[in-house]
């Protein structure tokens, strides 16, 4: 686990902070990451047959050939975390090839100097030969919120988007505990659940000048343990 000041990356606690642990889906912090560098949000991209060949969560509704936002998928891919939308986004960002947008996740965490972080998977459903650190999580964190459509998407609670279906609308809701819970300032960002990581959580918040992170991997309760770091560190306890 960790804490750290947003601004600055400083670290205010740390609990094993380079210890390699599977992520399950806080994986897609780094596709969205890659996507909003390569692609703009009213981009369309094609949903392909083996885009859709995935399990777990997911946005659903989608069929093939539909050629859908970047944006919407962005939403999708965040707030409920669908690994149909990261297998989509992948694909479209990358020429159709998956594995070509994995080697692209790899290069840009090289580029932001994370040490202890290897990406196989633009979902995170599978776990062989994905993992990172809580170190580099929180870094990967203040680069996602510094990519202001990024930082937007991550801090909605529940979204509405025109959709190809009947009723033409498409519900999303994050995942986020804090968030829904309403916990005072929450800005984001992920979770994620695989059997072989465990609960994991990178979550941030915001009250006037102090703006904290708090990663938590393998945890039994992702809410608690959050919540209680991050209280930490705004009554100033570190």
């Amino acid at each position: 686990g960790l804490l750290f000041d947003l601004d600055t990356g400083q670290v205010l606690w740390r609990r094993r902070p380079t210890a390699r642990r599977r992520i399950a889906s806080l994986t897609k912090m780094m596709t969205a990451l890659v996507v909003d560098r390569r692609l703009r949000m009213r981009q369309r991209v094609r949903v392909t047959r083996e885009a859709l060949r995935t399990t777990g969560s997911a946005v659903g509704l989608m069929k093939r050939g539909m050629r859908l936002p970047v944006r919407t998928l962005l939403y999708g891919l965040l707030l409920p975390s669908g690994n149909d939308a990261a297998r989509v986004l992948a694909q479209g960002a990358a020429h159709g090839s998956i594995p070509r947008f994995v080697r692209a996740m790899n290069d840009e965490a090289a580029r932001l100097g994370l040490r202890c972080s290897h990406f196989a998977t633009p979902s995170g459903l599978e776990d062989r030969g994905n993992y990172s650190c809580a170190g580099d999580l929180a870094a990967l964190a203040r680069a996602v919120l510094r990519r202001p459509r990024l930082a937007r998407i991550v801090g909605t609670r529940s979204k509405i988007l025109p959709f190809p279906i009947k009723g033409h609308k498409l519900y999303l809701y994050n995942h986020n505990p804090l968030l829904l819970q309403g916990y005072r300032g929450t800005t984001g960002v992920k979770t994620g659940y695989t059997d072989a990581a465990g609960a994991c959580f990178v979550a941030t918040a915001t009250r006037g000048p102090v703006k904290l992170g708090a990663v938590v991997l393998g945890s039994p309760d992702i809410e608690r343990q959050a919540r209680k770091l991050l209280d930490a560190g705004f009554a100033a306890e570190f």
